[in-house]
């Protein structure tokens, strides 16, 4: 099934802030899109955020998915050393680091990469999926058995257990999901998913126009306290149009 794909992507500083330390990048013609949300303080988490997608946009999309996927992985574990050899350089007791998501296609296969608690959801059919799963002490903790489900989504945390920068030997996580015409993905940090509900995540998203459901989540977000930077990503699959074929000639 061949799958064309169109995307909005937008950030913002948001309304605490005074710079911001996120970056996105969007790919559709090459089927790639990440989101980073840098952290480190004094400018740190941008230079992080950067140097990801500065990574990715840097490859050359060929090959096979699965080759494709090794290539992104292998740039950010790229980024993850050199972020570990410029805080040594700079003498920082501060980690330069930030986290990512990134997502792969390839006809009805789909792959995410992530370290951290940005997140990427699919919309089908009206019914909004979280795909990844937050690295913090709370998703660790329910994993275990040690809190309920309720307990989990009662909690709040900005600690994170895993970041692209952030350990000697990154880890990233990967899942494996399809993918249907008119499926429609939202790559997001915690600045937007923070500030809104499900709701309201999954009304922004079901606009038909793309551009306008990123303008509609990131100007619902910046309604409310928007105390994080805000970074989004909206990535929609189609069934490519039949190309249409030469008209034949009758007759002599």
């Amino acid at each position: 099934m061949d799958l064309i794909w169109h995307s909005a992507e937008l950030t913002h500083t948001g309304k605490r802030r005074t710079h911001n330390e996120d970056a996105v990048m969007s790919r559709p013609d090459s089927q790639l899109w990440a989101v980073a949300d840098g952290m480190g303080g004094h400018h740190a988490g941008e230079v992080a955020s950067q140097a990801i997608v500065s990574a990715l946009y840097a490859l050359v999309p060929a090959g096979s998915l699965a080759e494709r996927v090794d290539a992104v992985e292998d740039a950010l574990l790229g980024v993850n050393r050199d972020l570990r050899r410029h805080a040594e350089r700079c003498g920082s007791a501060t980690t330069i680091g930030s986290t990512v998501v990134a997502m792969i296609c390839a006809g009805a296969t789909g792959v995410a990469l992530w370290a951290g608690d940005s997140r990427l959801y699919r919309l089908r059919h009206g019914q909004l999926e979280l795909i990844t799963r937050d690295h913090n002490p709370v998703s660790d903790l329910l994993d275990s058995g040690a809190v309920s489900e309720a307990e989990a989504l009662a909690a709040d945390t900005n600690i994170i257990t895993r970041a692209v920068g952030g350990q000697a030997h990154l880890h990233l996580d990967v899942a494996v999901f399809d993918v249907q015409p008119d499926d429609t993905f939202l790559l997001c940090s915690d600045g937007l998913y923070r500030e809104l509900e499900k709701r309201e995540l999954l009304e922004g998203l079901s606009n038909a126009e793309l551009h306008c459901a990123a303008d509609a989540l990131l100007q619902r977000c910046l309604a409310g306290p928007a105390r994080d930077n805000v970074s989004l990503v909206v990535a929609r699959a189609a069934v490519e149009p039949d190309r249409p074929r030469g008209r034949r000639r009758s007759g002599p």
